[in-house]
């Protein structure tokens, strides 16, 4: 098991081990003084933890009540939003209360919104199912919701008071639920960790299990780092979105619902890093190297959209300021910056 503290405008400690579920009501009683939870999770993960997470918060002390909704990225929209806060205004839940995020990053980003906007705030605790939300969403504090228009561009931050991280709910996980969560994996591996990289680079999909917790560590040491230099996304934070740039602009291109989140990232950080190389702002051959690494998790695919077809809807992306945005590209394996381009110079460069 291995503790790592998030000092952010508020502390809290990311716990990663094994069987952190079934014990979570102990932790939890730690870090809140509330009377009621609200259990937030989607239809699939309900079925496999909730009532043994219900079980460890009751006998914590903590009257539990549960939000249950559809699962998929097309459900993370107002529509549930606004379900959530009628659920916690019939069951009158007050601002001293807490909301837990029980699932993967669709779940997490709804629920942490919601307590962040609910009585202008209640406590947030998350306990991350999916090897994305571990390794990623779920530390740092970004929550949001899609709208037609874009991805995430509506949402607050709101940092958790604590996150359990059960390596043992990954074994629960659909093999592409998997594959997804390594798209984000690598990211980390680019962006600033060219140890990292090398240990993906000696395993593949069916051998990553046997450091999967070290792999989960070391990503959340690096968004530990990255966010307490820059809770805010307003500088250095955006270096956690190489690939997204274009990943989100897929995934709405498919209508959030033709190809996932980790698969749409390393799709855009292939195009990024060819596109790059081709105009000598990164190494020779780095592209080569990124696909092996990507092909290595199932995650060399192919899409419909080319990057200059994407360009329309990356200007609604967050990085965009004004006339200008910023593009995050890896100059090496473990080496990235953001590239601040007009508008018009990036439409030129997606080119």
């Amino acid at each position: 098991m291995e503790t790592i503290t998030v000092n952010a405008s508020e502390k809290y400690d990311v716990i990663i081990g094994g069987g952190l579920l079934k014990n979570c009501g102990e932790y939890v009683r730690k870090v809140t003084k509330a009377e009621k939870i609200a259990l937030i999770s989607d239809d699939n993960v309900s079925g496999i933890y909730s009532d043994r997470v219900k079980k460890s918060l009751s006998e914590a002390g903590f009257d539990v009540c549960s939000f249950i909704f559809p699962h998929g990225e097309a459900s993370k929209c107002s529509d549930t939003l606004n379900k959530i806060y009628s659920f916690l205004a019939a069951n009158h839940f007050t601002r001293t209360d807490c909301i837990i995020a029980l699932g993967g990053g669709v779940t997490g980003d709804m629920a942490g919104y919601a307590s962040a906007t609910y009585l202008r705030g209640m406590d947030f605790v998350q306990l991350p199912t999916s090897l994305l939300a571990q390794v990623d969403s779920s530390v740092g504090g970004k929550t949001a919701i899609d709208i037609p228009e874009g991805k995430n561009l509506v949402g607050a931050f709101k940092q958790p008071k604590l996150v359990l991280c059960d390596t043992e709910a990954l074994r629960t996980l659909p093999r592409d639920f998997l594959i997804d969560g390594m798209g984000e994996v690598v990211k980390y591996a680019m962006i600033r960790s060219a140890p990292l990289f090398d240990i993906l680079m000696s395993r593949d999909i069916d051998s990553i299990w046997e450091v999967m917790e070290d792999i989960i560590a070391r990503c959340v040491a690096i968004k530990r780092d990255v966010v307490e230099a820059d809770e805010f996304d307003k500088g250095e934070r955006m270096l956690l979105n190489f690939g997204h740039t274009l990943g989100h602009s897929i995934e709405q291109y498919y209508h959030y619902t033709g190809i996932s989140h980790g698969r749409a990232v390393a799709k855009g950080m292939e195009m990024i890093t060819r596109l790059a190389e081709s105009k000598n702002m990164c190494r020779s051959g780095l592209t080569d190297e990124l696909m092996t690494a990507l092909g290595k998790y199932c995650l060399d695919i192919t899409v419909e959209p080319e990057a200059k077809d994407l360009g329309g809807a990356c200007l609604n992306d967050k990085k965009r300021a004004g006339s200008s945005i910023s593009v995050i590209i890896c100059s090496d394996i473990g080496v990235s910056s953001a590239v601040k381009m007009t508008v018009d110079a990036f439409e030129s460069f997606l080119k």
